[in-house]
């Protein structure tokens, strides 16, 4: 299932999205920075004791240990409080393109409350993730039976007896939040391979992304601040801009002058967008994610962004940024 789920970039793309078993008294999660889409053929799972892991969260305490005789170096997802709070053998996390262009909006509650409508789902607010997203996790599992939660800003997670159930659930909620994209304008790649020859710079593997671009809705969108965790996390708190006219390599470092350092993309408003030669799987596969959830955005909805303080915290978040040598350690582990 998981490796299913993983290799379904409408559900989950690079390291985003986990999954977790308990057996007993033992919690089998993905481990942080590793990819699901890799389960068949990778260890990627580690065990943590069930128990200890919710007495620690009791004392808000979000150090999650492993099992004694666990035998890895690797550190259980930072979703992991998600996965032992939830009473459920089986708890699917997912990162779907649907949700999240729903997620994003502030005028999506009327329609949740229709698309959802007889199952046992609960909306939350975006809070970081760890134990200030547990936290309110727990407050909603006390007051309700919940099978599905949508988090703001963030994703999905869903709860089942067991693998096929929770399969089965997301996608029932995805048929029902399922979102017509718009159409695409195809790039001219030639012109942009012209642009990026003697620069840090080069074509995204996936063509789609160029709609980021392309798509005067989707650019804006993309410019204008963070839409979820994963966005500010590998590609930065928006996404810089070249504007046309500029030279590639001449001009970069000015226009960026103020972003982050070594930006992994850079959107060419109406031509395309091109990514650093050096930017890992993970980016590609974030860019990728962002391209399918803008062209989801109807032209009418009104957008909610994570806040400077939220993007700050991702960034200088230290489970973070492990996750981010994981996944660019990826094609040599």
């Amino acid at each position: 299932m998981s490796a299913r789920v993983g290799r379904n970039v409408l559900l989950v793309q690079g390291a985003g999205g986990n999954s977790s078993i308990k057996h007993d008294d033992i919690l089998w999660v993905k481990a942080s920075g590793t990819w699901l889409a890799d389960a068949e053929h990778k260890d990627i799972f580690v065990p943590v004791p069930l128990s200890a892991a919710r007495t620690a969260l009791a004392q808000d305490d979000e150090r999650v240990p492993l099992a004694a005789d666990a035998g890895t170096t690797l550190r259980p997802s930072i979703e992991t409080s998600l996965h032992a709070l939830m009473p459920h053998p089986v708890v699917l996390h997912v990162h779907s393109v649907n949700t999240i262009a729903w997620a994003v909006r502030t005028d999506a509650r009327e329609e949740f409350a229709r698309r959802l409508d007889g199952l046992a789902w609960r909306w939350l607010d975006y809070h970081h993730p760890g134990l200030p997203l547990a936290a309110v996790v727990k407050d909603a599992l006390a007051q309700a039976k919940i099978d599905v939660l949508v988090l703001g800003n963030h994703g999905l997670v869903v709860g089942a007896e067991n693998c096929a159930g929770a399969e089965a659930l997301v996608d029932q909620v995805e048929r029902r939040l399922a979102l017509t994209p718009r159409s695409t304008i195809p790039a001219d790649e030639e012109a942009l391979r012209w642009k990026c020859a003697g620069t840090a710079y080069r074509l995204p593997k996936d063509p789609l992304c160029h709609s980021i671009a392309i798509d005067p809705y989707s650019c804006a969108i993309a410019t204008s601040g963070s839409l979820y965790p994963d966005h500010v996390v590998f590609l930065g708190p928006g996404l810089p801009v070249l504007e046309q006219g500029r030279d590639l390599g001449g001009s970069a470092s000015r226009v960026l002058a103020d972003g982050p350092p070594h930006p992994a993309v850079l959107l060419l408003p109406g031509l395309g967008c091109v990514v650093r030669k050096d930017a890992s799987d993970g980016a590609q596969a974030m860019l990728s994610c962002l391209a399918l959830v803008t062209c989801r955005l109807p032209l009418t909805a009104q957008v909610r962004y994570l806040t400077q303080n939220n993007e700050s915290a991702l960034v200088n978040w230290d489970a973070e940024r492990y996750r981010q040598q994981l996944t660019a350690n990826r094609g040599t582990d």
